[in-house]
């Protein structure tokens, strides 16, 4: 027998199966999904492979043998290895990178083969003997041996223990147990015990109620169920329009089906709610996947998935390939957001996951926002999704009313603060009627740029071509991208004139909260805030449980969260993000500032937001204070037209890194020109660049990237792959790494 299999360490330009001669000894080992030791290369280099297939010939003579087997049974199904070759066209990474981004971190090997990640087990005891053979013998040895008794009488009515809480109990020591072994009367076993994330403990509850909107929204997906097809829904609602409930029902119904369901979620932050919801509604039938776990956790959840414990998984973007069996269902959650990116080798994208497994599952996707991707909700008009809308808030509560404050009229008037007279005037009002507000700010630290006032040095990265951050808490200077850190001198290194401290992320809005409400509670939730010692799910239940009358946060508290007290919201900065260089950035604005508006008037209390921008005047922040997406969506539509750019077009990023920075602008300039060549005019091809990015150095690595503008057909894909692997190849460019990112987003 052979083994074709996908090796570690390949580039793309080699990546093709091998095959491998299986011994006699690992017959019964080797079976796709499995990961094995082979020799590889004219040394003979020990590298691990996943199986892929096997054959009973191959068309390789003198193959080389299979050195040893790494698990005892396949880790991934035969859905798994045809995901990874899908992954391997789209994203042009190796099979195996794309089997291996499927498993969580835990199942990775060490050198010497074994899992780095080991099994969690207990030791458990149980009789060897009838009840009756071990209360005999305990009433024959209570005189002499009555720890023996004890232990033996105690196995009569328990019938299986832990060692340690059977010795604790009984205060016996382990040579005594180790002479009941000896006699034959008990039986010592090792069983495995999966480790749980902690969750609150919560009663069952019934489903959520329907209203009449969401009832029908509910019946046309329920249509979209075990049709036997795999469809595509998107599902637009305003925010606190009930999609949550929406999706609880959908569940339900596969589950009833004998079906299973992922529901993914853009943020870590978010997975805490609604894992209560849904532990709530579905009790252990609920798994959760996200990196906020221990290795271990991510391990027996995966476990529990695989083996069909658990049928509803809940989690961030890497839960989109949790191995759920009987697939009915997938939801996305604010299916818009970038975080559904991986920025990381394979860059794939996990809507485009999802639908591929739907197909394979003959399953449905559900794409839920408030805000959708403008590519999404042009195939919801163009008829390739169905669409279902949400027009009203679920207790029939109005939007929050909004409030745009012009902040160059805040300057002439003599405010130079973060916070205009407005905003202060509304959050003191809730402080004193005991309701919450919500501040957004997206940018921690205290000040993006510290600047000499004399001379004008600012300190920048070594590293990174960027300027660092001051951290006022820390008493640092902190590179966000590389993570280098130093202390600020007292005066400037230059001239020895005193700094400036420019710009204001949430720390300095931390700050400037405190000074202006001395008395008053006040939480910050960003990066820097919420680390392991304390999680987001902490950090939110203070702001429940505590009444909290002021959170100050990033994008983590910006979308998804549901609090029924916070009747205010206020935009520190809606400028921030509308002028850049990518083509988005008009609807990433327009979609934060719609999220972070709707986090307030959920309950029972009406809300109310104020943005303060430079710009009032600007239409896409006019838009989002309307919260008008129709209009957003025809205006943005129509510009997108005239661009040429996505949906209209696909956007591919021929990207370049290296040391040397001309070398890397040469390296893309001659694979320019190799592409140029490869492509016809019939493609229809528009090669722009080479461009910088954004930061163009990063940990000491330039990087600029080519755009190309086409449609990412097969036979586009196919010359692309040629020419990365022709790049890879080329000794001239050998010191500078390539990789392609299908429709880049900076």
């Amino acid at each position: 027998m052979f083994a074709s299999v996908a090796l570690a360490s390949l580039q793309v330009a080699i990546d093709r199966p091998y095959d491998y001669r299986i011994p006699d000894s690992l017959q019964d080992g080797v079976v796709p999904g499995t990961r094995v030791f082979v020799p590889f290369g004219s040394g003979n280099r020990v590298t691990e492979a996943f199986v892929l297939a096997l054959s009973e010939e191959s068309g390789y003579p003198d193959c080389k043998a299979i050195l040893r087997v790494a698990d005892e049974k396949p880790l991934l199904g035969r859905e798994q290895l045809q995901l990874a070759y899908f992954m391997r066209e789209r994203y042009f990474c190796t099979v195996y990178q794309a089997l291996r981004t499927m498993l969580p971190a835990g199942f990775c090997l060490d050198k010497s083969g074994r899992r780095r990640n080991r099994d969690a087990s207990l030791e458990l005891v149980r009789l060897a003997v009838s009840a009756d053979e071990a209360s005999e013998y305990a009433a024959e040895k209570r005189r002499r041996s009555p720890r023996q008794a004890e232990i033996l009488d105690l196995l009569c009515s328990f019938e299986l223990l832990s060692v340690s809480d059977l010795l604790s109990h009984t205060g016996a020591g382990r040579p005594t147990l180790n002479r009941l072994r000896e006699l034959g009367l008990i039986e010592i076993f090792q069983q495995e015990v999966l480790r749980r994330p902690q969750t609150e403990s919560a009663e069952r509850m019934p489903l959520p109620t329907l209203n009449d909107e969401q009832e029908a929204v509910f019946q046309g997906l329920l249509e979209t169920l075990g049709c036997g097809e795999s469809r595509v829904s998107l599902l637009s609602g305003v925010t606190g329009s009930g999609k949550t409930s929406i999706y609880a029902h959908l569940i339900a119904e596969s589950l009833q089906q004998g079906k299973g369901a992922v529901l993914l979620v853009p943020e870590i932050s978010l997975t805490p709610q609604m894992l209560a919801r849904f532990s709530a509604w579905f009790g252990d039938e609920v798994a959760v996947m996200h990196s906020g776990l221990s290795s271990g956790e991510r391990c027996d959840e995966w476990k529990r998935i695989q083996r069909g414990a658990a049928r509803l998984v809940i989690g961030t973007r890497s839960a989109v390939f949790a191995p759920v069996q009987n697939l009915g269902l997938i939801l996305m959650d604010e299916e818009q957001e970038d975080s559904y990116r991986s920025e990381t080798n394979p860059r794939y994208h996990a809507r485009d996951i999802a639908r591929f497994r739907c197909h394979q599952n003959q399953a449905a996707l559900v794409l839920g926002s408030a805000t959708p991707d403008l590519g999404s909700r042009w195939r919801a008009e163009t008829g390739e999704y169905g669409f279902f809308r949400l027009h009203e808030r679920y207790n029939l509560k109005p939007l929050p009313a909004v409030h745009l404050v012009d902040m160059k009229q805040e300057l002439r008037s003599g405010n130079g603060s973060l916070l205009s007279v407005p905003l202060r005037e509304a959050i003191l009002q809730r402080i004193e009627r005991g309701e919450q507000s919500i501040l957004f700010l997206n940018r921690r630290g205290s000040s993006k740029v510290v600047a000499c006032s004399v001379c004008g040095y600012t300190y920048r990265c070594d590293h990174c071509s960027v300027s660092m951050t001051w951290h006022a808490n820390r008493r640092r200077l902190i590179c966000h991208y590389c993570g280098k850190s130093i202390p600020l001198p007292p005066v400037c290194p230059e001239c020895g004139g005193s700094f400036r401290f420019l710009g204001a992320g949430t720390q300095m809005a931390e700050e400037e909260l405190r000074r202006a409400f001395p008395d008053t509670g006040i939480l910050r939730v960003d990066a820097d805030s919420v680390n392991a010692a304390v999680s987001h799910r902490q950090l939110f239940q203070r702001f429940t449980d505590e009444k909290i009358p002021l959170m100050i946060g990033t994008q983590m508290i910006a979308k998804g969260l549901n609090f029924d007290n916070v009747t205010l919201v206020g935009v520190l900065s809606a400028d921030q993000s509308l002028y850049c260089s990518d083509f988005r950035a008009g609807e990433h604005t327009f979609s934060l500032l719609t999220q972070v508006i709707g986090r307030c008037g959920r309950g029972e209390k009406s809300g109310e937001a104020y943005i303060q921008t430079f710009t009032p005047e600007n239409e896409i922040i006019r838009l989002a204070a309307r919260q008008d997406y129709e209009s957003f969506y025809l205006q943005e539509i129509e510009m997108r037209r005239l661009q040429h750019a996505p949906p209209f077009s696909d956007r591919i990023g021929f990207s370049a890194s290296g040391p040397d920075e001309q070398r890397v602008i040469l390296a893309l300039m001659k694979a320019k020109t190799m592409l140029q060549g490869m492509f016809s005019p019939e493609d229809g091809v528009e090669i722009l660049g080479p461009v910088p990015f954004p930061v163009v150095k990063i940990s000491d690595r330039y990087r600029y990237r080519l755009f190309l503008s086409c449609r990412a057909t097969r036979n586009t894909r196919r010359i692309l792959s040629a020419a990365l692997s022709a790049c890879s190849r080329d000794r001239e460019m050998r010191k500078v790494s390539f990789y392609i990112d299908n429709d880049p987003t900076d």
